[in-house]
């Protein structure tokens, strides 16, 4: 009768990856707090009063997340409608407009809320309102006042912006144990042979 062996290559092939996934499960736990410390930066923002310059720097824009500011808005085609709440939490529609700034630059005005998609007429001119965040790393500006008739969207709130780190570190030190679970029952059926 031969004595089985542990099989070399496989077994750190498994023991690299859960390494890998260890390595990511505390990575995630950093993130987690530095979310925590954005997170507290931005509720801080929330209650500045002063207004600032909206950002030429889609990297600065970050930093100025729910402060108040304005830009003078041309519009660059109809108002689109995107599913969105209003100032009392009612479920219906706000409709965003695409600007060109007096510079060239494009940014998305959220012109206010509707129970309906009835297309929208706003000729443009300066708005006021709360920076917000946008789709990927893009900010818009929610309009306070609403413009184009509209009601109130909801207020951009800080305590929206998800703070998933921690299940994803769980997730990671997860797959890791059961990766190794995997593993030892399948070298204790080889080993027994």
């Amino acid at each position: 009768m031969t004595a089985r062996r542990i099989p070399i290559l496989p077994t750190i092939i498994v023991l690299g990856a859960v390494a890998v996934m260890i390595a990511l499960g505390f990575w995630q736990l950093g993130r987690m707090h530095q979310k925590e410390a954005l997170l507290a930066r931005y509720a801080s923002s929330e209650g500045q009063g002063g207004e600032v310059a909206w950002p030429a720097d889609p990297a600065a824009a970050q930093d100025l997340l729910f402060r108040r500011s304005r830009f003078d808005c041309r519009p660059d085609g109809a108002p689109q409608p995107m599913a969105g709440h209003n100032a009392r939490g009612a479920t219906g529609w706000a409709h965003v407009q695409a600007c060109v700034l007096p510079g060239g630059q494009k940014a998305d005005l959220v012109l206010g809320w509707a129970r309906d998609l009835a297309p929208r007429q706003w000729a443009g001119g300066v708005a006021t309102g709360t920076i917000a965040p946008g789709a990927g790393k893009a900010v818009r500006l929610v309009a306070d006042p609403p413009l184009a008739g509209l009601d109130a969207n909801a207020a951009p709130d800080p305590r929206s912006v998800p703070n998933n780190h921690w299940s994803y570190a769980v997730q990671w030190f997860l797959f890791a144990g059961v990766a190794l679970t995997i593993y030892a029952l399948v070298l204790r059926k080889r080993l027994k042979g």
